[in-house]
C-alpha cells in the first residue's frame, strides 16, 4: 500500500518523529517556571525599551519572552526531528550521541547535521571539519558532510577553505544543504519538499490521535511573578527587575 505522507520514510515512522517533537514542545513549555525564566538573567532594560519603543503592555511582554526562551530550546529539538526523519530511511541511521548525527550502515557516509547555516564559529567550524576528516581517514569509503538544513543555497561541495587562520580540505569531506542532502539518502530530488508538504496533514493527524489531556499546557512564569505583584504592588518589571537585580546598588528600593 503506497505511503500517506512521504515516499521515503514510513507513515509510522513520519508519526514517531512527530510526536518526539511534540514531546519536545510540551517539556519545553511546561518547564518555564519563573526559577527557569530567571536563569539566565533577564534584561529588564531591553525590556523597558521592547514595551515603550514597540507600544506592548507588560504581560504581553512577558509572554513574548517566555516565548523566545521556549523558541530557543525548540530550535534544538526541530535539528534533531531532522535527524530522526533521515534515520528513518533505508540503509541510514542516527548516530545516537556516537559522535555523527547520520551514518549509512555501511560506513560509506557520515554527517552531522545543523539546522541553520549560521550556527557554528569560526572554532566550533575548525573542530566539525578536523572530526569529518578524521571519520574520511579512518573509513577509506566514508564521504563525510556538514549539512546545513537551512542554507544559503541549493548545494553539495567540497569543504575547503581557510578556517582560523589555517587552509583546510580533504578529498571526501562536503558541505550540502538541507534539499541536497534529503535527495542523497532517499534518491529522490524533491525529498524535503515532500516533507514540507506532507507536514500540515501529518500533524494534523497525530494531534487527533492524542488525547486532550496531553494538549501543551501554559507555563508557569507569568502567573507566579503576577502573584507577586499583588503583595509587592509593584508593576511586572519592576517585579522582574527586584528579583534579578535586588542586589545591585540602589535597586532594593524598587
Amino acid at each position: 500500500m503506497a505511503n500517506k505522507y512521504v515516499n521515503f520514510i514510513s507513515d509510522e515512522h513520519l508519526l514517531n518523529c512527530i510526536e518526539n517533537l511534540h514531546k519536545s514542545y510540551l517539556r519545553a513549555k511546561n518547564n518555564i517556571s519563573k526559577k527557569s525564566f530567571y536563569t539566565n538573567k533577564v534584561d529588564t532594560i531591553k525590556l523597558t525599551f521592547d514595551a515603550k519603543f514597540n507600544d506592548i503592555n507588560e504581560d504581553d511582554l512577558i509572554q513574548s519572552e517566555i516565548l523566545r526562551q521556549i523558541d530557543k530550546s525548540i530550535n534544538n529539538s526541530i535539528g534533531t526531528f531532522h535527524e530522526q526523519i533521515l534515520g528513518g530511511i533505508k540503509g541510514f541511521e542516527v548516530g545516537n550521541l556516537s559522535g555523527f548525527d547520520i551514518k549509512a550502515n555501511d560506513d560509506t557516509l557520515f554527517a552531522d547535521i545543523k539546522n541553520k547555516h549560521n550556527t557554528m564559529n569560526s572554532s566550533s567550524a575548525e573542530a566539525l571539519f578536523q572530526k569529518l576528516a578524521r571519520y574520511a581517514d579512518d573509513y577509506k569509503k566514508a564521504k563525510c558532510y556538514w549539512v546545513q538544513i537551512l542554507a544559503k543555497g541549493s548545494f553539495n561541495e567540497h569543504w575547503k577553505g581557510e578556517i582560523n587562520g589555517k587552509e583546510y580540505s580533504h578529498s571526501r569531506v562536503f558541505k550540502i544543504s538541507g534539499d541536497q542532502f534529503y535527495s542523497l539518502l532517499s534518491g529522490q530530488n524533491d525529498a524535503l519538499f515532500q516533507l514540507y508538504k506532507a507536514l500540515p496533514k501529518a500533524i494534523k493527524d497525530y494531534l487527533k490521535s492524542i488525547e486532550k489531556e496531553d494538549k501543551i499546557k501554559e507555563s508557569s512564569a507569568l502567573e507566579e511573578i503576577t502573584s507577586e505583584t499583588e503583595k509587592s504592588k509593584r508593576s511586572i518589571l519592576d517585579q522582574i527587575t527586584f528579583e534579578n537585580y535586588s542586589y545591585y546598588l540602589g535597586f532594593d528600593k524598587l
